[in-house]
């Protein structure tokens, strides 16, 4: 029988223990203003520091712990971090191991630190990872919009435990796999790189862009159209909004090649009382703010709608409408170009004023069509290497989760018959730590009466739901443990 995934006749020689039987589970402390500032600032890691491949470390807040705090909250070598909880679904236990990269570094209590008393830590991190990524952390967590694991939760997980010398037969062939599966990916992404970059230099080759003195005339969008910008009616006016059935584009959708639906709309009031207008499908629109790749993206409306500011809009006069098509991927081939023209301090912009003298060269009609039908043959090559592209990253991810899915039900690697089994180490770890606790009991002060806490995820009970176990229907694993040929080409 499997019962959630985990075997349950483990293998010979394993052990299916709580994570708190083999480490210790603890959550970081919580900000508050008060330690904003003070004498003893110090680097802590917090959920935006931990990423799927690993911690990002460019950018560690501090703030200020005591030294009876760093003695409670500081990471060591070994401690594996996890994302305590999310608004995103699949980020909830996201986890990563820490390495010293940082010296007296602590941890705030959006993150869960798990600390081995024996396990091989990245035994222990690999499959926090594959409970992650198989989603079991966020259908056990709580909350509403933001979805909490929470420390008690955790700490109850059923974790399935080799012998010693198998765990770090694991880690290691999971390493392995995944360095071919991360080379691969290495190369698929400057594959789809290069692609990105071709086809810009193409379209600005075809569109004479380039070209220090272009054969073609050369005229500025505000010659050609009117240009204009929406805005954002107040949003204390909920009659501005509520019921309302006319699209509003915000510059999140510039994105996309076209705007054909949006998500959030207005009413008739706001358009008759603020300075916004409707616009006719075939205007162009360009974004003007945005810190990442939004700002100087083009695109066009098939719908009528209303615009944000963060949106310029282009409407070509009557007589350059059969440029459209030609002006558009005018645009967004000279998206790099255009991006650097921004202004501004903290938060670089575009503005109408810029937009207005963005130049590009108009040819003659026929040569047009043809150079406009090259591009977009060459676009579709492009799309398509795309599409192969994402379909092998897709089977990388797939083969990522069946490797950590077969590791942990015990069939990645051989038994090795002289191995320590692992009920001997989760004994020597039960007598280190009542060590551990009776000589620390000697030390301490005369012991109070308990204060009345009130009952959150993190200190309630845990015994109404057990935490899963592993589910993906495998067969049970025997104690003879063949090897798994992923056939992953080296």
């Amino acid at each position: 029988m499997i019962e959630g995934g985990i075997p349950s006749e483990l293998p010979e020689g394993w052990v299916r223990v709580r994570l708190d039987e083999v480490a210790e589970v603890r959550l970081g402390r919580q900000r508050s203003p008060k330690n904003h500032s003070g004498t003893q600032m110090r680097p802590y890691l917090r959920a935006a520091n931990v990423g799927w491949n690993g911690l990002k470390l460019d950018d560690v807040k501090e703030m200020n712990f005591t030294d009876d705090e760093v003695a409670i909250y500081r990471l060591k070598k070994g401690d594996i971090v996890l994302s305590e909880a999310s608004g995103s679904a699949s980020e909830v236990g996201k986890p990563a191991i820490w390495n010293d990269e940082i010296s007296d570094c602590c941890l705030q209590n959006t993150l869960i630190r798990v600390r081995s008393y024996g396990v091989d830590p990245h035994y222990l991190l690999y499959f926090l990872r594959s409970e992650a990524i198989r989603g079991a952390f966020v259908e056990h967590s709580r909350g509403v919009g933001i979805h909490h694991i929470g420390s008690a939760r955790l700490a109850a997980w059923q974790v399935p435990v080799p012998p010693v010398e198998e765990q770090r037969r694991i880690v290691a062939a999971i390493e392995e796999q995944l360095s071919r599966l991360e080379a691969g990916d290495r190369s698929v992404a400057d594959a789809l790189r290069k692609t990105a970059q071709y086809s810009v230099l193409v379209a600005q080759k075809l569109l004479q862009l380039e070209q220090p003195a272009s054969s073609w005339p050369i005229v500025r969008i505000g010659d050609i159209a009117k240009v204009g910008s929406g805005s954002t009616p107040l949003r204390s006016r909920q009659e501005y909004y509520e019921g309302g059935d006319i699209p509003w584009v915000t510059s999140s959708l510039v994105n996309e090649s076209y705007v054909d639906g949006v998500s959030q709309y207005i009413t008739k009031k706001a358009l008759e009382e603020t300075s916004l207008r409707l616009l006719p499908p075939g205007t162009l629109l360009v974004a003007m703010y945005g810190e990442g790749k939004t700002r100087g993206k083009c695109t066009e409306l098939r719908i009528w709608a209303t615009t944000n500011q963060a949106c310029a809009s282009i409407a070509l006069k009557p007589e350059f409408e059969s440029r459209r098509p030609w002006v558009k991927a005018a645009l967004q081939a000279k998206y790099e170009e255009n991006r650097k023209l921004s202004s501004g301090g903290v938060q670089k912009n575009l503005n109408l004023s810029v937009i207005r003298a963005i130049e590009i060269p108009i040819p003659p009609l026929d040569e047009q069509d043809r150079i406009l039908c090259e591009l977009d043959e060459q676009s579709r090559a492009a799309l398509r290497l795309q599409d192969e592209a994402k379909l092998v990253m897709q089977r990388s991810a797939t083969l990522r989760h069946a490797l950590l899915t077969q590791a942990f039900a015990g069939r990645l690697v051989r038994q090795g018959p002289a191995d320590e089994p692992a009920d001997a180490l989760l004994a020597r770890i039960r007598t280190e730590r009542e060590a551990a606790g009776a000589a620390s009991s000697g030390r301490r002060s005369p012991r109070r009466a308990p204060v009345q806490r009130k009952r959150t995820p993190d200190t309630a009970d845990v015994n109404d739901t057990p935490p899963p176990l592993l589910s993906d229907g495998l067969a049970l694993a025997t104690a003879t443990q063949p090897t798994l040929d992923l056939e992953i080409p080296s």
